[in-house]
């Protein structure tokens, strides 16, 4: 029976994102196949995470297209990524989690291609008044990114139900970064006495 790679790495990242460590058996049980198809498909386990690591740039890059993130009104753009984003947020917090993939380039450019598309639509956002100014683009970029990983990991140990993911990173994430009539001002925006003589 031939064996389809993206149901192995998705089957492995069930296993990373949890246990970094994990064995090469322990990915191959997991995928229902044996450790030696396992080492057919990936001559080993850095080619292995690097494909994990390529599909879930991927599949991230996908959500952005069919979420047409880059067009429009951003809190929408912002709805539609989450709704397309959610099924794979467990490759998000593999992501999120696995320091080894950033000692290759291919990865990294294509991580950093990602990450300016979304901090774009978050400058986009604030440009139209939809997103609080005192809260960098870059940092709404990574809060929301972490969020979605985060779903993942919560979704995986069953403290999330999938149906309700997506509405939970919108009320959570949106709750805070929308703009509201008065929002604070960050301490490092604030003077303070001792500023002046």
């Amino acid at each position: 029976m031939a064996t389809d790679r993206d149901t192995v790495l998705e089957a492995a990242v069930s296993v990373l994102s949890r246990r970094p460590t994990a064995h090469l058996d322990e990915i191959a049980r997991a995928a229902g196949i044996s450790r030696a198809t396992l080492h057919r498909l990936f001559p080993g386990r850095e080619a292995l995470i690097r494909e994990v690591g390529l599909l879930s740039l991927q599949r991230f890059a996908t959500a952005l297209d069919t979420a047409t993130a880059g067009e429009g009104d951003a809190e929408a753009a912002v709805r539609r990524l989450v709704e397309v984003a959610v099924p794979d947020a467990m490759l998000c917090a593999f992501l999120a989690g696995e320091n080894q993939l950033y000692d290759d380039e291919n990865i990294n450019a294509l991580w950093e291609t990602q990450t300016e598309r979304l901090h774009a639509l978050f400058l986009r956002g604030q440009h139209q008044g939809v997103f609080r100014i005192e809260l960098s683009a870059a940092w709404l970029s990574e809060a929301f990114f972490d969020l979605v990983a985060g779903v993942g990991w919560a979704i995986q140990d069953g403290r999330l139900a999938p149906r309700d993911a997506a509405f939970s990173i919108t009320e959570l994430f949106l709750g805070g970064a929308l703009r509201r009539p008065s929002s604070p001002t960050p301490p490092s925006a604030r003077s303070t006495e001792t500023d002046t003589p």
